[in-house]
């Protein structure tokens, strides 16, 4: 393998390669030995899992076996024994007739690094680097490294071959953020269902008010680190506008005196219900900030960059997770706001306060169904609605209320699925959501009766969609077949099941 190749295609992937991480992809010699070189401290080796199993077909190819010869599976993972930190996470695969009695042994029953096992026993080998690439942390990986999932890992895979036969197959991964040569903030988002706002009538001197629920997927991915200008890369030209726009306005708002470099690594559409642009922004605002040692509350870097003025599900799912409920903001002469208008158009305006912030049931799962239609509302189209199509009714308001108050919030706090699924199916008819669903096009509301009438709890539409929601338990695979078939036959479109995300932003320091 040419690793110079290598490296080029992995830093046009993921950026910049440090020293230590070309070192530690390309070395041919003992990685316990270069660990402990680089932090200082002696390297432990802690035993995930152990057994002997039958070669599959890669096995056996990769070791010139025969599948169905017994291996010898071992996870590990390579720790500083100094701080605890995992430092390497680490597979191998070792065919058992090959082994003398004593190092196999050593291998199966001690927490030795395997090149201290070659060495105890003098063992004359050499290492082949067949590969190394770009993954990414899916859950458990994420959790033993400490870090955002799906953020990027480096992994390489090589034998180590003795007598002329491989020996040990190997494979060993670490964080792309980790053994770099500067700091670099990393933020996650969630993204959010809004369910409906509550109030858009005003007569009670409140307005606005919302409910909406913290998603897991899709999410917004974020790396940040110190540069001479704002420069922002991994996305597309609509998005590296906000990013730098919100990056720029941040930096000088903070007197920061110097630029940031960006790399977006996950992101989802605006502008199609599931608050893309204020989670964009919000993870931007956060990691500029942490990056130069500010500290502000999610409200206070909401109201700098122009978010929550009329809905604080997007700002209260990036700061808590979960099941919200949001107060609105006090309405009327004199007060923060004195007309029906949507976030973009109340610049200024601070989040509302958080009600209630409740658990989602991790085993209520959500779909997602988003149409191949123009996207929602926004900008002055979406003003001009709110501007002609409130105040609505205050009956329908008091209703609305009621069906929250009394249907939607027991729902959750007992687990009863079913009066859940039926308030929301009810609240698609009620005040503000029904102006929202009124300039859908006929394909929306027939979606939502396709998911109904396939076994989901309930449907709705998300803030001015396109995006469409189902709630349900078991059966969602039936409920999100029925979905594709009928945006096959309007277009097409694009399923995901998910679950709510109970946590706010993450945000480490690399």
């Amino acid at each position: 393998m040419d690793i110079a190749h290598r490296f080029k295609e992995i830093e046009e992937h993921v950026g910049r390669l440090s020293p230590v991480q070309k070192i530690l992809l390309g070395t041919d010699g003992s990685v316990t030995q270069l660990l402990e070189s680089v932090t200082g401290h002696p390297v432990s080796v802690r035993t995930r899992e152990q057994e002997v199993v039958k070669a599959d077909t890669l096995a056996a190819e990769h070791l010139n076996i025969a599948p169905g010869d017994a291996v010898n599976h071992r996870i590990v993972e390579l720790c500083d024994a100094t701080t605890g930190e995992v430092l390497v996470y680490a597979k191998s695969q070792t065919p058992v007739a090959r082994l003398a009695p004593e190092f196999r042994d050593d291998l199966m029953k001690a927490d030795i690094p395997i090149g201290r096992i070659i060495e105890r026993h003098h063992i004359e080998a050499r290492r082949e680097i067949l590969t190394a690439r770009v993954t990414s942390a899916k859950d458990d990986v994420s959790g033993i490294f400490s870090v955002c999932r799906n953020e990027p890992l480096l992994m390489r895979q090589y034998q180590i071959i003795h007598g002329g036969e491989p020996l040990i197959f190997i494979e060993e991964q670490f964080p792309y953020n980790k053994f770099l040569d500067e700091r670099r903030v990393i933020v996650q988002t969630p993204s959010r269902i809004h369910i409906t706002l509550l109030d858009m009538n005003g007569s009670l001197g409140r307005v606005d008010g919302g409910i909406g629920i913290a998603l897991d997927d899709p999410s917004v991915l974020l790396e940040a680190q110190a540069g001479p200008s704002v420069e922002v890369r991994g996305c597309d030209r609509r998005t590296a506008v906000l990013v730098r726009d919100t990056a720029e306005q941040v930096l000088a708002r903070i007197h920061a005196g110097a630029g940031v470099s960006l790399t977006v690594r996950e992101h989802f559409p605006v502008h199609i219900g599931l608050g893309g642009g204020s989670q964009l922004a919000l993870a931007t605002a956060r990691a500029c900030c942490e990056l130069y040692g500010k500290t502000m509350t999610t409200g206070e870097l909401a109201r700098m960059i122009g978010r929550g003025g009329t809905s604080g599900i997007g700002t209260a799912a990036f700061e808590h997770g979960g099941f919200i409920l949001d107060g609105g903001h006090r309405f009327g002469p004199g007060c923060e706001k004195t007309g029906f208008a949507p976030s973009s158009a109340s610049i200024g305006v601070q989040p509302p306060p958080v009600l209630m912030h409740h658990d989602f049931p991790r085993d209520w799962r959500i779909l997602l169904a988003i149409p191949a239609l123009p996207e929602g509302a926004s900008g002055t189209r979406e003003a001009e609605i709110f501007r002609t199509c409130c105040p609505v009714p205050v009956d329908e308001v008091r209703t609305l209320c009621h069906e929250v108050l009394m249907r939607m919030l027991p729902g959750i706090a007992e687990q009863d699925l079913d009066r859940f699924g039926t308030s929301v199916n009810t609240v698609q008819e009620l005040g503000f959501k029904k102006v929202e669903l009124s300039f859908q096009p006929r394909e929306v509301t027939g979606l939502l009766d396709t998911m109904r009438a396939a076994g989901a709890a309930g449907a709705g539409m998300s803030s001015f969609g396109p995006t469409l929601y189902a709630i349900g338990d078991t059966g969602m695979q039936e409920i999100e077949r029925a979905a594709q078939s009928f945006m096959q036959e309007i277009g097409g479109g694009a399923t995901l099941v998910t679950s709510a995300r109970n946590s706010g932003a993450a945000v480490r320091i690399a």
